[in-house]
C-alpha cells in the first residue's frame, strides 16, 4: 500500500460523513424562530396553513394508499395466469407488513425530528417507484424484495402525517382531526377497490401496480408544494399555546426529545393497547388483502363486483373515521375506551352478516356497511389517536411507531397465516379451482373479538399533554 492511499482512503470517509450530514441536515426538521407579536399575522397564518395540511395529508396519503394495496386486486389474475400461488402471493405480501412494520418503528422516531414535508415527499416517490417496478416483475424474490421495500417507504407516511397533525391542531380538537385524516385510509381502500380493480379487469395486473405508481409521483410533488414544517420553525407559538389547550403542565417538556420517546416504553397501558391494535390489524388486512378472492370465489362475483362490494366497506369507513373522533371527543369528551366498545360491536356484526349471512347481496351490502364504519374507526383509535392520548404530544410519531410495529406485525403474521389457511383450503378438480375458507373465517372473526377485549382492558387510562 503507497504511502497516498491512507490519506485518500480519509479523504474519502470524511466526504461520506459530509454527504451523510448534508443528508440528515436537509431532512432535520428547522430551528425555531423569535415567537411573531402580531396576533392578527399569527392566526392569519395559522388558518392558512392548518387547512393546507389537513387537505394535503388526507387527499395525499390516501391516493398513496394505493401503492400499497394494489396486490390484493391482483391476486386471482395472477393465480389465475399461473404467475404465483396462494402461498407465495402470501410471501409477498407479508414482505410488506414486516418491512412496513419496521419502518413504522424507526421511521416514527425519525418523524418527530423531521421535515415532514420532505419526509413525506421523499417516502411517497420512493413507494411510486416500487410499484413501478412490481408492474415488470414476475420471480418471487424480485417481488418480495421490491413489495418488501415498498413497505418501509410507506411507513414514512402515517408517523410523519400524525406528527404533522400534532404539531397543527390540539388536544379538543384532535380527535375530530384524526377521524377526518383516517379518512385517507378509506379513500386509498376505495380507490383500489372500484378504480385499480376496473384497470385490472379491463388491461391486465401489470397496470394494477404501473398506474399507482405513476400517480404516486404526482402526489410527491403535491405532498412536497402543500406540507408545511413545525408552527416553531414559522415564528408561531405551538398549537397548544396559540389555542390555549393543555391537558396539564409535564416536567418531560424539560426532555430532549429523544429522552421523552425512550420514557414511552414505561407507559403500560401503550403495550396493551399495542396489542390491541395488533389484532384489530389482522382482521382489517385480511379484508384488504383476501377479500376480493373471498367474494369472487365463495360468493361468485366478479373482480369489478367484488371491487364495488369493498369499496362500499371504504366509503362507509369514511363515516366510521369522521364519526368516531366526533362521537368521542363531543359524547365522550375525548374519552376513546366507550366509542372504542361500541364501534367493536358494529364491526363484528359487520363480519357476522358479510361470512354468515344469507346469499343475497343486500345483506351483504349491508355486513360491509357496518364492518366498514365499525373497523375504520377502530383502526382510528387503536391504530393511533389513543396512543397520541396518553403518551406526551412532542413524540407522537415515536407513539405512532410503536403501536406501528404491533400493528404490521399483526397484518404480516396474517398474510402469511392466511395465504396458508387459504391454499390448504384450495383444490383443483378437473381443472376448476375451488377453495374452502371456513378455517381462515374464524381466525380473522377471532382476532376482532379479542381486539376488543383488549381494548376493554384500558377504560380507565389517563391522558397526558
Amino acid at each position: 500500500m503507497s504511502a497516498g492511499e491512507p490519506e485518500i482512503d480519509g479523504l474519502r470517509l470524511a466526504g461520506r460523513a459530509s454527504a451523510l450530514s448534508s443528508l440528515l441536515k436537509f431532512f432535520a426538521t428547522g430551528a425555531d424562530r423569535p415567537v411573531l407579536q402580531d396576533a392578527a399575522a399569527v392566526d392569519a397564518l395559522f388558518r392558512y396553513h392548518r387547512v393546507r395540511v389537513m387537505v394535503a395529508i388526507t387527499l395525499c396519503y390516501g391516493v398513496i394508499y394505493t401503492c400499497r394495496l394494489a396486490l390484493g386486486v391482483v391476486k386471482k389474475p395472477l393465480i389465475d395466469a399461473g404467475v404465483f400461488g396462494p402461498a407465495e402471493l402470501g410471501m409477498i405480501g407479508s414482505a410488506l407488513f414486516y418491512a412496513y412494520a419496521i419502518g413504522k418503528l424507526t421511521n416514527g422516531f425519525l418523524a418527530d425530528h423531521a421535515n415532514i414535508k420532505r419526509f413525506l415527499a421523499l417516502g411517497f416517490l420512493l413507494s411510486a417507484l416500487c410499484n413501478v417496478g412490481m408492474g415488470f416483475s414476475t420471480t418471487v424474490a424480485v417481488s418480495v424484495l421490491l413489495w418488501g421495500l415498498n413497505g418501509w417507504f410507506q411507513s414514512f407516511g402515517a408517523p410523519a402525517s400524525v406528527v404533522g397533525i400534532t404539531a397543527w391542531f390540539s388536544n379538543r380538537e384532535r380527535g375530530r382531526i384524526y377521524g377526518i385524516w383516517s379518512t385517507a385510509h378509506s379513500i386509498g381502500e376505495g380507490l383500489t377497490f372500484l378504480v385499480v380493480g376496473a384497470l385490472v379487469a379491463t388491461l391486465g395486473w401489470r397496470w394494477g401496480f404501473w398506474v399507482p405508481g405513476l400517480i404516486g409521483i404526482v402526489i410527491a410533488a403535491m405532498v412536497y408544494r402543500f406540507v408545511q414544517d413545525r408552527p416553531r420553525t414559522l415564528g408561531l407559538p405551538t398549537v397548544a399555546d396559540w389555542r390555549n389547550d393543555h391537558y396539564a403542565q409535564v416536567s418531560a417538556q424539560q426532555q430532549s426529545t429523544f429522552a421523552t420517546q425512550l420514557s414511552i416504553v414505561k407507559i403500560a397501558p401503550i403495550w396493551i393497547l399495542a396489542l390491541a391494535s395488533s389484532t384489530i390489524y389482522i382482521t382489517r388486512y385480511a379484508i384488504n388483502s383476501w377479500g376480493v378472492l373471498y367474494l369472487q370465489e365463495a360468493r361468485g362475483y366478479s373482480l369489478t363486483m367484488a371491487g364495488t362490494l369493498l369499496m362500499i366497506s371504504t366509503i362507509a369507513g369514511m363515516v366510521g373515521a369522521i364519526s368516531y373522533g366526533f362521537i368521542s371527543d363531543k359524547v365522550f369528551h375525548a374519552r376513546r375506551p366507550p366509542t372504542n366498545l361500541v364501534f367493536a360491536i358494529v364491526e363484528l356484526t359487520g363480519l357476522v352478516l358479510i361470512f354468515f349471512g344469507p346469499a343475497n347481496t343486500s345483506v351483504l351490502m349491508l355486513g360491509m356497511v357496518l364492518f366498514g364504519i365499525g373497523l375504520t374507526g377502530l383502526v382510528t383509535a387503536l391504530g393511533g389517536l389513543f396512543a397520541v392520548d396518553i403518551c406526551p404530544k412532542r413524540v407522537a410519531g415515536a407513539a405512532m411507531g410503536l403501536i406501528g410495529i404491533f400493528s404490521y406485525l399483526g397484518a404480516a403474521i396474517q398474510e402469511n397465516v392466511s395465504g396458508h389457511l387459504i391454499e390448504r383450503g384450495m383444490s383443483v378438480v378437473d381443472g376448476v379451482r375451488t377453495y374452502d375458507f371456513s378455517t381462515v373465517i374464524w381466525f380473522w372473526l377471532g382476532s376482532s373479538l379479542l381486539s376488543m377485549l383488549l381494548a376493554a382492558c384500558l377504560w380507565r387510562v389517563k391522558l397526558h399533554d
